[in-house]
């Protein structure tokens, strides 16, 4: 048996919500024949005042399944969520786009989105975010949805999440917290999730709060005369609030020590990868954008690669070599987004001095997006905040095969850096490549020595540190004239030729 609705049976209040709503859409329909027969009297692109307060709708956002059993419904439903965003400046497209993204990372945070509203504001509300009134809106939503948690486009205070959670009568979660819960779920190593533990946790100290009576504040054992307040107004409410902080910051502090731990041994293999002087290149990119499909396209790594936000948090680095001969790093590196919550950049920041230590960025784009500009704003806005703005940049258009050719056209006028790539089919990878081999530092010593056969090592690390432009093997031994680091150079100009010693 199939059924579209969550429950078996329909209650009469609902029926008679339903039939408002039923009756609410026709009337609505009815303005917005009216709106079309009336457009002609807009000023511009304004909207009269009644359009301009009211929560706009967005299409296209319900994620719910249809025709499941009971069985199914209760194994899939983990959150039924309503999306709500501010549009404060911008197009209807931006505001449109911005919901969209919120949306899907609702979904890959396992909820389903039933629908998504937007309040049109100069400002979010500093009380409710939205208003107090369009509040009580969203809470009619909540009920004709049976949604059980809403979820904010921005970073809302304490003081907004408590008024809103007040009135909605659901649980208020907002961008920051989502994104926080998506990377405690990706989180494998041992690195990430202490980094993701931190996160969590600054953005939870100053949003505790007491939930129910047994942790609110009581009024102490100050009896009659205490009307009024004063000293026995202090109550366990607020003695438990401040023994959770207490135990938070503990454990913060405790989190930081273990990510400098590891810090270290992430800068010790850096350190040995500079003393090799192996060049380095850092996959940069907004999220689900392809830098992991791209990793694997040019080395075979065979990193995870899922169709969903964030699903690279741990670093991977890979060798890998250039048509040219020339070995070099690969490191693929946690995603960005818009609005990434600082307590992830300040969290993540050793991971993501990966970018930042690097000779050359791979700054990857997705072309199929609607709007990739902004993808590469919001990233470099991050590589600026972690100290890699300074760097080359090739600026890599992901997913070739399904951009809109014009989209590609105004991308590759506007970054001048740029290349069209498709990591699934291939297409522009060895151009890619050959543009890498153009960018990478080369050796700045050109020396030539007669290497003897017992010193074979120096020959594989001219071959592994720099760059090799001639090899004879002779009676005497190997005949090598290479561009290579000045550490390696002195060694070999011991065994420089006769004829060059004369």
């Amino acid at each position: 048996m199939t059924s579209s609705s969550p429950l078996p049976q329909v209650s009469r209040d609902r029926q008679q919500r339903l039939a408002e709503g039923l009756r609410a859409d026709a009337l609505m329909e009815e303005d917005v024949a009216w709106s079309q027969e009336t457009d002609q009297e807009r000023d511009g692109d304004q909207f009269d005042r009644s359009e301009r307060a009211a929560l706009r709708r967005v299409a296209g956002l319900s994620t719910e399944l249809k025709d499941v059993t009971e069985v199914e419904y209760r194994q899939l439903r983990l959150e039924r969520v309503v999306l709500v965003g501010v549009w404060t400046s911008g197009t209807v497209k931006d505001a449109d786009n911005s919901l969209a993204e919120l949306a899907a990372l609702a979904e890959t945070a396992g909820a389903v989105v039933l629908d998504g509203v937007i309040q049109r504001r100069d400002k979010p509300d500093p009380a409710t975010y939205i208003g107090s009134g369009k509040a009580e809106e969203l809470r009619d939503l909540v009920l004709e949805t049976g949604a059980d948690t809403v979820v904010c486009d921005g970073e809302l205070s304490p003081g907004q999440l408590i008024h809103l959670e007040d009135v909605v009568k659901v649980k208020v979660v907002d961008r920051t917290a989502l994104i926080l819960d998506i990377f405690a779920q990706h989180a494998k190593s041992r690195e990430g999730k202490a980094q993701v533990s931190l996160a969590q946790m600054q953005y939870m100290l100053p949003r505790l709060r007491g939930w129910g009576q047994s942790l609110s504040r009581q009024m102490g054992g100050g009896g009659s005369g205490s009307a009024g307040g004063g000293m026995a107004t202090r109550g366990p409410g607020e003695t438990k609030i401040e023994t959770d902080r207490r135990r938070i910051r503990e454990k913060m502090a405790k989190a930081r020590r273990e990510i400098a731990e590891m810090r270290t041994g992430r800068e010790l293999k850096r350190q040995e990868r500079k003393r090799n002087k192996v060049p380095s290149v850092a996959i940069a990119g907004y999220t689900n954008a392809g830098k992991s499909s791209l990793l694997n396209r040019l080395t075979g790594a065979g990193v995870l690669v899922e169709n969903a936000l964030f699903a690279t948090l741990d670093p991977t680095v890979r060798r890998a070599e250039t048509p040219s001969g020339l070995l070099y790093t690969l490191a693929d590196t946690v995603g960005f987004v818009r609005h990434l919550p600082h307590h992830l950049v300040e969290a993540f920041r050793s991971t993501m001095e990966e970018v930042a230590e690097s000779d050359l960025i791979l700054h990857v784009v997705d072309g199929s997006h609607p709007v990739p500009e902004e993808q590469l704003a919001a990233v470099r806005t991050v590589i600026t905040d972690v100290g890699a703005a300074g760097l080359p940049e090739i600026v890599v258009i992901n997913k070739a095969d399904a951009a809109d050719p014009l989209v590609l056209q105004r991308l590759l006028r506007a970054e001048p850096r740029a290349i069209a790539v498709s990591a699934r089919t291939g297409e522009g990878i060895d151009e890619l490549l050959a543009l890498i081999d153009a960018e990478l530092p080369r050796p700045a010593v050109e020396v030539e020595a007669l290497v003897p056969y017992t010193r074979g090592a120096l020959v594989s690390r001219a071959h592994a540190e720099g760059e090799v432009i001639s090899e004879e093997h002779t009676p005497e031994g190997t005949l090598l004239k290479a561009r290579v680091h000045e550490e390696l150079a002195a060694e070999l100009r011991a065994y420089a030729p006769a004829d060059a010693q004369r």
